[in-house]
């Protein structure tokens, strides 16, 4: 029987890798070029100061060991001094113009990935963890920006001095050198072996901490339900295990990591028992013209050799993490926008004509198909309903007049203009919506209700709240933030912020999805002549499941599995006795019974 052959290993820096490095390079850093020279420079400078040092330790040590002067040694120690105030004063400049280059260069990236996702359908955000968005634009960038402006930064000091000063103690001694990098292929075979574990496994907690992070938002949204539920020992165990996982991917990283420095450490003794025993030797040796200082020398320069060996060791280890962080952060790039303007797209458009669906075939995907041939017509200036069960795709048609998804076939028209050939901006600029699902921000209300038209007057913000009922509560809470997601407020109150927005914005074409759902039947009532001014002369589409809040609607469209089976006025489809009627007339009794 043959043995199962190992999977190949992968190579250690992928031409995907190789893509993203010039995509940083391209995109952020190359603009900095200047700068980054001027930090190779004062770079070089340290490297040079390393070498001009072990020179004057050597003539100091023979100024010593020979008959020199005190006035020599003065001036050895003096010129020393100096070196190492110009080594301070480049440790000081070189961090602060490459944290400056780099935390600029996060920022013009968190910029444009903003700026990216923003683009995005809606499709994306629907299917992605808001814990993974949150990820790739805090914790990711923020780690390869302090990679960026730091630890490469020191890694090219080191490089540097590793080669300058291994230069100069190759032109003092090639064959003690020699001896002591016999250990070389074995420094390079461990860094291989730690970087491409790191690198798998960095790959696996990245992922395991999106998912605790989305799992801690979760909880903290939901912490009213856990609360009422007595769940928070099921909420703690499950972020718990969570914890635990990321644990155990870290330890399993640092772990690998750790096997670097001793195995240098060990490399490192090896080559200091050869560098004495061979430096012994040759001073011993009349064959050699090696004095006690040039090997005192050798051995502070191999000091300085190794020293940043260990720590340019340690920067190849980290930089398999930093790849995974930058795929992560690139890979928002590959999702494309497919909801965009068309190259012919028109700002104009009749907004008070019909709107219609023909022909109008849409699914979320493959296994869950909704419309499959819709036919309807709202007409322009008319109020129109929308009913039907849970499912039945009543939402799906405000999604699809917004070009928050696209018709897969058929076409949606306005005034006879195809929406797919409108510009989004002036499509959705066209519509206040009022939907179930309310975004309230943690401000004040009066700056919730300006969001939607942030250039509006006092006047017309209070003309909007007065409009919703909801002025006197402005009164009340003054500036006061509303809590996280409004977490302060009722659902009625939420609401109502809504509609006054949707005064506000005072758009040609008005979407009420729901519009009064978490309103109590009185304040229904109060605010229902209100909305009556704000549907005057508009057209209005309004999604409804209390039937009773849409009786005077011009024409009711009845929906069912994504299929139209009734419409007509509201005395209409109760002759009819059809669906609609059964809907009635079992929320008529559901309310009688109360």
């Amino acid at each position: 029987m043959s043995k199962p052959r190992r999977p190949e290993r992968a190579p250690l820096y992928t031409e995907r890798d190789r893509a993203n490095l010039r995509w940083l390079w391209s995109r952020y850093l190359r603009q900095k070029l200047p700068w980054l020279l001027l930090v190779l420079l004062m770079i070089l400078a340290q490297g040079v100061v390393y070498q001009q040092f072990l020179a004057m330790t050597e003539d100091g040590l023979r100024v010593i060991f020979d008959s020199g002067t005190v006035g020599d040694l003065v001036q050895v120690c003096g010129v020393v001094f100096f070196l190492f105030a110009v080594r301070g004063l480049m440790s000081y400049l070189v961090p602060r113009v490459t944290v400056w280059v780099s935390n600029d260069a996060i920022f013009q990236m968190r910029r444009d990935l903003i700026d990216h996702m923003m683009s995005l359908d809606l499709a994306y955000f629907e299917r992605t963890k808001s814990g993974e968005i949150i990820q790739r634009l805090v914790t990711q960038t923020q780690l390869l920006g302090v990679f960026i402006g730091q630890a490469v930064a020191n890694a090219l000091r080191d490089a540097i001095t590793v080669i300058i000063v291994s230069g100069y103690l190759i032109y003092k001694n090639p064959i003690l050198f020699g001896t002591a990098v016999v250990v070389l292929p074995f420094i390079i075979w461990v860094m291989n072996f730690v970087s491409d574990r790191v690198k798998i496994t960095q790959g696996q907690a990245e992922t395991e901490l999106a998912d605790y992070m989305n799992g801690i938002e979760e909880t903290v949204n939901g912490m009213r339900t856990v609360k009422i539920a007595s769940q928070e020992d099921v909420e703690a165990k499950r972020l718990l295990k969570g914890t635990g996982h990321i644990r155990d991917l870290m330890n399993r990283v640092q772990i690998t990591q750790a096997l670097v420095m001793p195995s240098i450490d060990l490399s490192s003794a090896f080559v200091y028992v050869l560098v004495i025993g061979g430096g012994g030797y040759m001073v011993l040796s009349p064959d050699f013209d090696v004095d006690g200082a040039g090997i005192i020398m050798f051995l502070l320069g191999m000091v300085m050799v190794f020293d940043p060996a260990r720590l340019l060791a340690l920067f190849f280890g980290g930089l398999q993490a930093n790849m995974v962080l930058l795929d992560r952060i690139r890979g928002l790039y590959d999702e494309v926008p497919t909801i965009t303007d068309a190259a012919d797209a028109v700002e104009e458009f009749d907004t008070r004509g019909d709107i219609a669906f023909d022909d109008v075939t849409f699914a979320y995907s493959a296994d869950q198909p909704l419309f499959d041939g819709l036919n309807l017509t709202f007409k322009g200036g008319q109020v129109s309903a929308i009913v039907g069960s849970t499912g039945s795709g009543k939402t799906t048609i405000l999604s699809l007049l917004s070009r928050l998804y696209n018709a897969q076939g058929g076409q949606i028209t306005i005034g006879e203009q195809p929406i797919d050939g409108l510009r989004l901006k002036a499509l959705r600029g066209a519509y206040s919506v009022v939907a179930q699902d309310i975004v309230i921000f943690n401000n004040s209300i009066w700056e919730n209700i300006r969001y939607v038209k942030p250039e509006a007057s006092e006047a017309e913000i209070w003309q909007a709240a007065e409009n919703a009922e909801i002025a006197e509560l402005i009164r009340r809470r003054g500036d006061a933030s509303v809590g996280p997601k409004g977490a302060q407020l009722s659902g009625g109150q939420k609401q109502r912020i809504a509609i006054a927005r949707a005064f506000l914005r005072d758009a040609p074409i008005l979407l009420l999805d729901e519009a009064t759902s978490a309103l109590d039947q009185a304040t229904e009532e109060r605010i229902k002549s209100a909305l009556d001014r704000l549907t005057r002369g508009k057209t209005t589409i309004v999604v409804a499941h209390r039937l009773s809040s849409i009786a005077d609607a011009d024409r009711i469209f009845v929906l069912e599995a994504g299929k139209l089976v009734e419409s007509g006025k509201h005395a209409e489809l109760l002759d009819e006795n059809g669906l609609y009627a059964q809907l009635y007339k079992a929320q008529k009794q559901g309310y009688d019974g109360r």
